[in-house]
């Protein structure tokens, strides 16, 4: 696995697609994003919500879905983290869940050995409704009910990621139960008309309360069902400033996370240990 500049640092990267019905071309598009990353230095890459389905209709997913461990898509990302040497946050995919008729929209972290390292089932369904959107995710998705964190020690540091999707970015006490992390990782599908205006404004506080770097995944276009997202797949820093973003279409943008960066935010304005609730 390639290194950073410095130990204490450490190149991640987002990839932003614009999914479509077929779950084998969402698939070959995210190997060839995800190894243009790793060609770039990336040490751990992430993939956008729904990255491997973006369905003609809701229920499509729970026909693709597949049991913890066991399926082609499971399998593709397995092998891709190992042929690019990187730890893999796989956007999220469709699990079994205890209703045959819903799935459980997880996230699965891989290893650069392609084994499954950590996983976060979905807590918070979006749902939304005007005279000409409407979406309703507990219709086909299994809510999950345990935070996910992802730790990973590379090159004598410890580094703590947490794992949360899309719609949870809106319910602050879920990134506070998660406690001190230096980086929360967010696959993302947010529609057009919500993300224009609270994606950037979400992201930002929750780096800026939360005191961390702030990794967003997004999907960024016009699907062939007709759905529209909002994209600009972004990196955010402990100050809440910008330091990437992919406003439409698909690619991928890097950065690095800093420990010093960490470390000069919590000594500065120590917020997090003036907390009295």
């Amino acid at each position: 696995m390639s290194t950073s500049a410095s130990s204490a640092e450490l190149k991640i990267s987002s990839i932003q697609m614009v999914s479509t019905p077929d779950v084998q071309e969402n698939l070959s598009t995210a190997s060839r994003l995800i190894a243009a990353a790793a060609a770039d230095g990336a040490q751990l890459a992430v993939l956008p919500e729904y990255f491997c389905l973006m369905g003609l209709k809701d229920t499509d997913k729970v026909r693709a879905r597949e049991g913890i461990g066991n399926g082609p898509i499971q399998e593709q990302l397995s092998q891709i983290a190992k042929e690019n040497n990187l730890y893999l946050v796989a956007g999220t995919i469709p699990l079994e869940a205890k209703d045959p008729n819903k799935v459980l929209n997880t996230t699965l972290v891989f290893d650069s050995a392609g084994q499954v390292i950590s996983r976060y089932d979905k807590i918070h369904l979006f749902g939304f409704q005007t005279a000409t959107e409407r979406y309703q995710e507990s219709e086909t998705i299994e809510a999950g009910n345990k935070p996910g964190l992802l730790k990973l020690a590379i090159n004598g540091h410890d580094w703590t990621f947490g794992l949360s999707i899309c719609y949870d970015l809106r319910f602050p006490e879920l990134y506070r139960a998660l406690g001190q992390v230096d980086c929360h990782i967010i696959p993302a599908a947010f529609t057009y008309t919500t993300g224009k205006d609270h994606w950037e404004i979400l992201l930002r506080a929750r780096a800026i309360e939360n005191q961390c770097y702030v990794l967003a995944s997004a999907q960024g276009g016009k699907h062939q069902n007709q759905r529209r997202t909002w994209g600009n797949s972004m990196l955010i820093d402990p100050w809440g400033g910008i330091l990437a973003n992919l406003p439409e279409g698909e690619g991928f943008i890097s950065g690095v996370l800093c420990k010093d960066k960490l470390n000069e935010v919590r000594s500065k304005l120590p917020a997090l240990a003036h907390r009295k609730l």
